[in-house]
């Protein structure tokens, strides 16, 4: 019974050894990246990457080395398997520094992180990744014809990290951390002018100084909202919260606040 226990062992060790044999066979790489390519164009994604790895590996210096790099990454990208796409990646960029695919190689990678942006009530983590990386697309190559998605792209991502920003900002003034509140409004303004948090953040802004009663700096800010912002609602918060408390700007600064306000009032009405 033992004997024959161990030839049975024997000849499991023996298939093994010999499938793998079969299945790490080095092969013509014509037929590797064809194969790859089959996997793709069936929809099997991951193990399209992986096949793509396998003209690399087998074959590291021919000149489908280059694209199988490329297109592993793209598989794997296909596949939701974003880590493996951006590995993938980042060693393409590190070696090919030169191709005329690196606007792409970017944008590709740029994407990774994009497509797993979450809401602003979670960690932005890949909204950061994201937004570094089609900087980085944008700033190398401005004329790349990647370079105005990325823009487009780009803008929703300063808005997912202006959001995230006045969220904890929001926290920090519910619970009178008014300096931690503080900060993180001014980041806002001063990171993400762009974006539609701006606005509130002003006002936001106006509330604090108010209350660590820097008056100056409230009516200062509260001018920077009429001018920029004058058809907002969070403008007309500001106008109504320092009317309330007598403080709108003295001289000129006043008048104007009073001219932009009377304007609104006209439209609205």
């Amino acid at each position: 019974m033992l004997k024959n226990i161990c030839l049975f062992a024997v000849i499991l060790f023996l298939v093994g050894c010999g499938s793998d044999k079969e299945k790490y066979e080095e092969k013509p790489v014509e037929t590797l990246y064809k194969r790859a390519e089959k996997l793709l164009e069936e929809g099997k994604n991951k193990k399209a990457g992986i096949a793509f790895e396998e003209v690399i590996r087998q074959h590291p210096y021919s000149g489908w080395a280059k694209q199988a790099q490329l297109m592993s990454a793209y598989a794997y990208y296909k596949a939701q398997a974003f880590e493996d796409a951006v590995a993938s990646l980042d060693t393409y960029l590190q070696i090919y520094p030169g191709s005329q695919d690196i606007p792409y190689a970017y944008f590709l990678k740029g994407m990774c992180f994009y497509v797993q942006i979450s809401t602003v009530d979670r960690d932005q983590e890949m909204t950061e990744m994201a937004r570094k990386t089609f900087e980085e697309l944008i700033r190398r190559f401005p004329q790349s014809k990647y370079a105005k998605d990325a823009k487009l792209k780009l803008d929703l991502a300063y808005e997912h990290l202006a959001g995230k920003n006045m969220e904890i900002g929001r926290f920090y003034l519910s619970q009178k951390l008014l300096i931690a509140a503080l900060n993180r409004f001014q980041e806002v303004i001063k990171e993400y002018e762009g974006t539609s948090h701006v606005p509130e953040a002003l006002h936001r802004l106006v509330e604090i100084y108010l209350m660590l009663g820097i008056v100056d700096e409230a009516q200062a800010t509260a001018v920077v909202s009429g001018h920029n912002y004058s058809d907002n609602i969070w403008y007309k918060r500001t106008y109504k919260l320092l009317d309330s408390k007598g403080m709108l700007p003295k001289a000129d600064l006043n008048v104007n606040l009073k001219k932009q306000w009377n304007a609104q009032q006209s439209n609205d009405s």
